[in-house]
């Protein structure tokens, strides 16, 4: 399964500007809601859920908030670049990109395999400095799928 497999282009978002953790896992909430055919309340609560945990900001201004969902048919993902915010990061830094990942409730293996596709993917600076750098939607969706090589 490769990154372009779960992410469309209808769910990049390059410029969010939020003030708080909970406004971004609302915008994503909003943005999966009809891309999956779940409820936009339910998806939100499990991600905060999901945050009640342990924090998803995994550093490097990076987050990658990820739940498993009862209903869903197959991966989802979305992203957004945001002003910098406080995510609780493991760092400690403000995060400015972010990958939700949504999963079905049976989804085993996968859902680690697309979370580490996308950390991977990340913790390469030059890559989320180019993320960080581009506002166009074709662009970064291109940026993404150029850099994302099947194991």
């Amino acid at each position: 399964m490769k990154i372009s497999d779960i992410l469309l282009k209808s769910s990049i978002v390059p410029n969010l500007t939020v003030e708080s953790k909970k406004q971004v896992l609302e915008k994503l909430s909003e943005i999966a809601s009809p891309s999956v055919g779940i409820d936009q309340s339910t998806i939100l609560d499990a991600l905060i859920e999901r945050e009640r945990l342990g924090t998803t900001g995994v550093g490097h201004g990076v987050a990658l908030p990820h739940t498993r969902l009862i209903g869903l048919d197959k991966i989802f993902c979305a992203f957004v670049k945001t002003n910098p915010i406080d995510f609780e990061s493991v760092d400690g830094k403000l995060i400015d990109l972010v990958f939700v990942l949504l999963v079905p409730e049976e989804a085993g293996a996968d859902h680690l395999k697309a979370l580490s596709r996308l950390s991977r993917l990340l913790r390469d600076e030059e890559i989320a400095n180019q993320l960080r750098k581009e506002n166009d939607i074709d662009a970064l969706y291109n940026i993404i799928i150029q850099h994302d090589i099947e194991d």
